[in-house]
């Protein structure tokens, strides 16, 4: 992080308005586009927005510039939507440690798509997903956390962050086989 951005939050940390309202101009439109790839409503993603705002503002002694301001923003957001998605009754469904098994990453390379297909092809494919891979796939493979992020992120074990990981991509790929056969209902 800069030392100008350093010098930024620092200065949102004795509650001086401007800098606040600098670090809400660099970052609002950013942060946006993540509260809108979990929510597809753009007013309920402009409060998440805010409120992640506010949220971060009240909490910046906990801000130890140990990673960007950005991605520890980002991580507010991400909170918040998912924390909306649920208070909305769409629990994200957890399977039960008992039926998960780890997930072989050796495989991690062999996963190809047809060139045909088109970035708006898999995004509306990883739309069509299930709840409980759609959001370990976003997290993983859009946002790119790692296991032990989302894990946290989605209060589900690593080894269900894995397993959903592994499940949603097998269910994507066959999505995006039959996009390209088009056969897609």
């Amino acid at each position: 992080m800069s030392t100008f951005q350093i010098h930024i939050v620092e200065k949102c940390k004795q509650n001086d308005r401007q800098a606040q309202m600098q670090l809400y101009n660099q970052y609002c439109n950013g942060m946006l586009i993540v509260a809108l790839r979990f929510v597809k409503d753009t007013m309920e993603a402009e409060d998440i927005v805010q409120e992640a705002f506010i949220k971060a503002f009240t909490k910046l002694e906990q801000y130890k510039a140990e990673v960007s301001f950005g991605a520890w923003l980002k991580r507010i957001v991400i909170n918040k939507c998912i924390d909306v998605l649920k208070a909305r009754k769409q629990r994200l469904i957890e399977l039960e440690e008992h039926h998960l098994n780890l997930v072989d990453t050796e495989y991690e390379n062999d996963w190809m798509v047809d060139d045909s297909i088109t970035m708006d092809d898999v995004k509306m494919a990883i739309e069509d997903l299930p709840e409980k891979y759609r959001y370990v796939v976003m997290l993983y493979l859009i946002e790119g956390y790692d296991h032990q992020e989302i894990s946290e992120i989605l209060s589900i074990s690593e080894v269900a962050s894995r397993t959903q990981l592994s499940r949603g991509k097998q269910k994507l790929q066959l999505a995006l086989k039959t996009e390209k056969n088009g056969t897609r209902s």
